[in-house]
């Protein structure tokens, strides 16, 4: 049986094999450091009895009033270890984290246009397109890898502090807006 239990600092040195996937971003240290510092209650890891990192999720929250948030800034499963139903948990605890620690509204993320499979995961856990940010996985121009200047989705799902679900709309797919106009 596996656990889930917060994120320590560690544990960037038992995640390589996690990293090492196509779709996972992978930060540098100091990038890590500052998120588990500054929002440890939204940084997890789930791992074996023998103390594998099975997957990791990494939070934050945003925002004030009508758009404080919580965030997922990476969430990523080994693939051995992917359909189990690890990401699901991860998302549903992150929820009620951003619920219930950080009163947020809504618990938004981005993901590449191309990545039906995480798009179809997603809103499979109750999340919608939001809009599409242009050039939103860029490079600032540096050229290091032309998969770099894809779109990516911003999805959303309400929280509890949202019934009438203003944070997210029906169209979101057709709304388009540049990298430079998002915070």
């Amino acid at each position: 049986m596996s656990v889930l239990r917060p994120f320590r600092a560690t544990d960037m040195f038992k995640f390589n094999h996690i990293n090492l996937d196509l779709w996972t971003e992978t930060y540098a240290i100091n990038f890590y450091l500052g998120y588990f510092s500054r929002w440890p209650d939204m940084c997890a890891v789930q791992e074996t009895p023998q103390g594998r990192i099975m997957g990791y999720v990494i939070g934050k929250a945003e925002g004030s009033g009508a758009e404080r948030h919580g965030h997922v800034t990476a969430l990523s499963v080994a693939p051995e270890y992917r359909r189990l139903g690890l990401s699901r948990k991860f998302m549903s605890w992150l929820e009620q984290v951003s619920d219930e620690n950080q009163r947020g509204l809504f618990v938004d993320l981005y993901v590449r246009c191309v990545n039906t499979a995480a798009i179809t995961m997603y809103e499979g856990f109750g999340y919608s397109v939001y809009r599409r940010v242009k050039e939103y996985y860029s490079n600032l121009g540096l050229g290091l890898n032309p998969r770099d200047e894809e779109d990516g989705f911003d999805m959303r799902k309400p929280l509890s502090r949202d019934p009438m679900r203003r944070s997210v709309r029906a169209n979101g797919r057709d709304i388009t807006v540049s990298a430079h106009e998002v915070p």
